[in-house]
């Protein structure tokens, strides 16, 4: 949803401001990241723009979406730096990973609540706050491993 990706937008940004670690400006670009491509296949379902069949385009604008962001920041070195490692792994990939599989996650968990709720939510706001949510759980775990 727009709002979603506004406010994980305006996480980043906030983020990189204040010179937060790598790993949470990953958490962010990852949930940012999940947003968009959900937007962009729900807009195409809209459209009802199906190209070959509609999980192969799914799975092109995943790939595509992923490709365009990781790209140019490993050519630009911001990606696979020695010294930018958390557990052995680049700190802005592990956060990116992160952060793409919990906003993944809490989306299809506000949607099975959302359809064992009757179709509703619990509360307004419930399909901002869950994602948006775990994303600011992962900053502040993120914060406390590396501080």
């Amino acid at each position: 949803c727009p709002v979603c990706i506004v406010a994980v937008g305006a996480g980043l940004g906030l983020s990189q401001y204040l010179g937060i670690d790598d790993t949470i400006a990953g958490v962010w670009i990852g949930g940012m990241t999940v947003a968009l491509i959900a937007w962009t296949i729900n807009w195409l379902n809209r459209k009802n723009w199906k190209f070959i069949n509609k999980d192969l385009r799914d799975v092109l604008i995943t790939i595509i979406y992923y490709l365009v962001i990781i790209w140019p920041l490993i050519n630009r070195g911001i990606i696979g730096h020695p010294w930018n490692k958390l557990f052995g792994i680049d700190k802005l990939l592990l956060g990116y990973a992160v952060g793409s599989i919990g906003f993944l996650g809490a989306t299809l968990w506000y949607s099975q609540i959302k359809k064992n709720n009757g179709g509703h939510a619990q509360f307004p706001f419930q399909k901002v706050v869950w994602p948006v949510g775990l994303l600011i759980i992962l900053s502040l775990v993120f914060y406390l491993l590396t501080r």
